[in-house]
């Protein structure tokens, strides 16, 4: 059965993202130095993460939230103002850092295009996601762009739903286990997952290697291919 709708993650699938998060980690980690040492920095700012997706939601906003607030923690009394003013610095530089596409990217988006319908489905702020759309140059590409708050399998059948498409004739693909291929799997969708370096331990989930719907590929550029395999 042929694929009719392709959807595609945005950061670390199209262009870089988790190594600007891991240059402000290192950033604030440097900044906490006289307090406590960069492995409590960051295992501490990581418990503030966990805890604050249900407030906060996926992205920069609440990464530098969460941050103030980790460093308040740690700090105390003894905390210079100074070092608010820093966090915030870093946190500005997160939303406006370059969008840098992934080797290659265009050409697989043409090749990709010439297979079905291509949807953006990515999670986060909505105002930075749809401002790192318009400068990666890839809005075009897409028949339609979800930005949604998290990824499960009720996105992707509300998802299949509003594009007309069965499950079965739906791929998703992306870096993260846990958002990307669990998900769209457990929606009756095929799935590809295409690791990256320097992945958030929060998107690892556990390996369905032997889902006969699932792929690992080796980068996006791959994604063609396999859904021909599908296709035929």
């Amino acid at each position: 059965m042929p694929i009719d709708l392709i959807c595609l993650d945005a950061d670390d699938t199209l262009w870089h993202n988790m190594r600007h998060f891991h240059e402000a980690q290192a950033a604030f980690t440097a900044m906490l130095r006289p307090f406590v040492s960069a492995d409590v920095a960051h295992q501490t700012l990581e418990a503030c993460e966990m805890r604050n997706l249900r407030l906060y939601g996926y992205g920069a906003k609440g990464f530098t939230l969460s941050m103030i607030e980790t460093a308040i923690e740690l700090g105390g009394e003894r905390l210079p103002a100074g070092v608010i003013a820093d966090i915030l610095a870093a946190g500005r530089r997160l939303l406006a850092h370059p969008v840098e596409l992934l080797h290659g990217i265009e050409a697989t988006m043409d090749a990709l295009a010439a297979r079905g319908r291509l949807v953006l489905v990515t999670k986060g702020d909505l105002l930075h996601q749809e401002a790192k759309l318009a400068a990666s140059g890839l809005g075009d590409r897409f028949a339609g762009v979800e930005i949604v708050s998290d990824k499960t399998e009720a996105t992707f059948t509300r998802l299949f739903a509003r594009y007309g498409v069965a499950a079965e004739r739906a791929v998703m693909a992306g870096d993260s286990m846990r958002s990307d291929v669990l998900p769209a799997l457990a929606a009756g969708a095929w799935a590809a997952h295409i690791p990256q370096k320097g992945a958030w331990a929060h998107e690892a989930g556990q390996d369905p290697h032997d889902h006969p719907r699932f792929r690992r590929l080796p980068d996006l550029a791959a994604l063609p291919d396999w859904i021909d395999t599908i296709g035929g």
